[in-house]
């Protein structure tokens, strides 16, 4: 898909304006997997504005976000980056057309040191 159709797509299935973000980094502050992400929200914000989003599909930070909205509570212009990130993560699968895991996969993934959100997250992006 073009880069312009693409970028149009995401921000359509998203709902989310990225225009309103004025790149505080308020939600990467409050992002718990920031240390793990190679992309930031506030980053995925920028990239999707801009129409940069090739290097966003190809990122292992889609995976790393625990969709816990904790960026999305924390701007204080109501961007929703969680959101992109969700709708990058549905076009990679739109365009491959096969999910990165199985709700199966996902049991040896798990340690005692991973929160219990990011499972109740997996299981629920990966049972599909």
């Amino acid at each position: 898909m073009e880069n312009k159709y693409l970028k149009d797509d995401i921000i359509r299935s998203s709902g989310v304006n990225p225009k309103k973000c004025m790149k505080c980094g308020k939600c990467t502050a409050t992002c718990p997997s920031f240390d793990e992400m190679e992309y930031h929200p506030h980053q995925f914000v920028y990239m999707v504005e801009s129409g940069d989003i090739e290097p966003l599909l190809e990122s292992e930070s889609l995976y790393k976000c625990l969709s816990c909205f904790a960026c999305v509570d924390r701007c204080p212009r109501g961007v929703e980056p969680a959101k992109l990130v969700e709708a990058v993560k549905l076009s990679v699968i739109r365009q491959k057309n096969s999910n990165r895991l199985k709700a199966d996969d996902v049991v040896k993934y798990l340690d005692e040191d991973i929160p219990q959100q990011a499972i109740v997250s997996a299981f629920r992006k990966y049972s599909k």
